[in-house]
């Protein structure tokens, strides 16, 4: 029970981090590069902080850290740069999507044991999410969508490098220390075109802080708790409680699509459990 509480806060906590996100990106409160490096920056400094009260030292860094670092790069800047040319409805379907993929390959790789009834999940929750998100790729860039690929790709291998580990306050920390300091260059040489306002700022630290430092330091908490294949399902959740949160806080309506993709993506993750002896 105290794992599942877990996992449902940090997919609140991703879905926020998308809406936090698109609303600073659309809005043209702040530019991609600036979000990015705004993001990161404050997820290091919080997380640093929180390491030095809490272990009384401050984080180590290893060596395995950078392939975390560089995959966490690719997630952050892909991700940023993708919303300026794609919808929302296809960024959710590639990322989620995609990341549940390589998550779902990784655990193949592993010979980590794969029920039949998680196959037939995968394929519903998958289904359900198409049908949520209602994607339309004819309006939409090439560009855009590539480097949502390459954010859900990254994110995947990402959380794949944190079932393994064991300190996961530090390791995200020094995590996003590395990944600030490979995103300052990438800011300086791709600047933006948008002014940076007070308010976008606010919100790429928020991101950051909270959704980002502290959400991804639980996610890799409860990683090495649970199997591979049951995280990379899990995220499908994402978009769905994203919607929601729209429906509760911006008054956004929920239509049919929303109430068939909550059956399918709901009742694709619990499959296995509704039929555990």
């Amino acid at each position: 029970m105290k794992n599942l509480f877990i996992i449902t806060l940090v997919m609140t906590a991703f879905a926020a981090n998308s809406i936090i996100t698109r609303l600073a990106l659309s809005s043209n409160l702040i530019g991609p590069s600036n979000f990015a490096l705004l993001r990161a920056g404050s997820a290091a400094l919080i997380l640093v902080l929180l390491v030095i009260f809490i272990h009384k030292k401050i984080p180590k860094f290893k060596i395995n850290s950078i392939v975390s670092a560089l995959a966490l790069v690719g997630y952050l800047v892909g991700f940023s740069f993708a919303y300026l040319t794609i919808n929302t409805g296809v960024g959710a379907l590639i990322l989620f999507g995609g990341s549940m993929i390589v998550m779902f390959t990784g655990a193949l790789l592993i010979k980590e044991h794969i029920s039949i009834l998680r196959f037939i999940g995968v394929f519903l929750s998958l289904i359900g999410l198409y049908i949520l998100t209602d994607p339309r790729f004819g309006d939409n860039s090439l560009f855009g969508i590539i480097l949502m690929f390459l954010a859900a790709f990254s994110w995947g291998i990402y959380s794949i490098l944190g079932h393994g580990q064991n300190n996961p306050l530090s390791n995200t920390a020094i995590n996003f220390v590395l990944a600030l300091l490979l995103i300052i260059p990438i800011a300086l040489f791709i600047p933006d075109q948008t002014n940076t306002s007070p308010y976008g700022i606010l919100l790429a630290i928020i991101s950051g802080s909270i959704t980002s430092g502290l959400g991804y330091t639980l996610w890799y908490w409860i990683l090495p708790k649970i199997n591979i294949t049951s995280a990379s399902i899990a995220q499908l959740s994402v978009p769905l409680i994203a919607a929601l949160g729209g429906y509760l806080f911006i008054s956004e309506i929920l239509n049919w699509q929303f109430y068939i993709a909550s059956f399918l993506i709901l009742g694709g993750i619990g499959l296995p459990y509704f039929f555990k002896k």
